[in-house]
């Protein structure tokens, strides 16, 4: 209902946007829907012709296989380490960056931002020749902070950041410096809990790409004790041959934290990207 208490009128406008949600709704559940159906199916029926949502029995073989073909709950421990910490990590020095941007005057500081913006053209890609010959030459393969440390530095979080910060009230930081603050405890009793919505965001989203990002940590892991979980079934699928089912209940089981995580902190996705101004640009 609108602030009059009326219900909204159903213009074609308004219906129009409606139809495009449900559609787009409808692209992105599908996909999920099929994953999940053919992973519990037979193994058998996943081939079939024709195609069929249903197979002949409901069946959960293929997670159980996938459960015990490795070690599941290792790579998941895994995952959740790295994600975590890569996300607190994330957050703090981006926050720190973006506020020395925005807040300090030193020589060198329009040039050093630039090379930030630049990093966000450059594909990650490109950079992983160095950072694994780095790694190598650190002794930090098949470690976690040899996964952990490469992801810490977002060009683009900083970016995000320093939006946000920029449309922080100077007014707010001068009067704790009048009654003797310092810049450090400015910045965390003053500037931090007026960001949580964009630190929130920007946590969320670095915990997403660091729990999907499969490039960089198959390469700098050898070990199967250590390995992440979306690189652990990947090597769970190459063992056994193309099948199906079970490549079907890998993805959802690597899937289903980050649907869980979207749940629960869909809001403040939402109010981040409100807060940094570039829903309007």
């Amino acid at each position: 209902m609108d602030a009059g208490g009326r219900r909204p009128r159903w213009t074609p406008g308004r219906i129009a946007l409606l139809v495009v949600a449900l559609l787009l709704t409808a692209a992105w559940l599908l996909p999920l829907a099929w994953a999940v159906a053919t992973s519990l199916k037979p193994e058998g029926d996943t081939t079939r012709t024709p195609f069929s949502w249903t197979g002949s029995r409901v069946t959960f073989d293929a997670y159980s296989k996938v459960w015990e073909s490795g070690d599941l709950m290792v790579w998941l421990m895994n995952s959740a380490y790295i994600s975590v910490t890569t996300t607190l990590l994330t957050v703090v020095t981006c926050a720190m960056a973006a506020y020395g941007f925005t807040r300090t005057d030193f020589r060198g500081k329009r040039l050093l931002y630039g090379l930030v913006l630049a990093g966000i053209m450059v594909p990650p890609q490109v950079l992983i020749a160095p950072l694994f010959r780095e790694m190598v030459q650190l002794g930090l393969v098949d470690t976690y902070w040899g996964v952990i440390l490469p992801q810490v530095a977002v060009p683009a979080m900083v970016f995000i950041l320093v939006k946000f910060f920029e449309g922080v009230p100077r007014e707010l930081e001068e009067a704790a410096f009048v009654d003797g603050a310092g810049r450090w405890r400015v910045f965390w009793t003053i500037v931090i809990p007026l960001s949580r919505p964009v630190l929130a965001a920007v946590a969320i989203f670095t915990f997403i790409s660091t729990w999907n990002n499969f490039l960089w940590p198959f390469l700098v892991t050898t070990d199967p004790g250590g390995m992440t979980l979306p690189v652990g079934l990947v090597n769970v699928q190459s063992t056994f041959g193309v099948r199906y089912a079970q490549i079907m209940a890998s993805l959802v089981i690597a899937g289903l934290p980050l649907l869980i995580v979207f749940a629960f902190f869909q809001r403040q996705i939402v109010r981040g990207i409100a807060h940094t101004g570039l829903a309007g640009q």
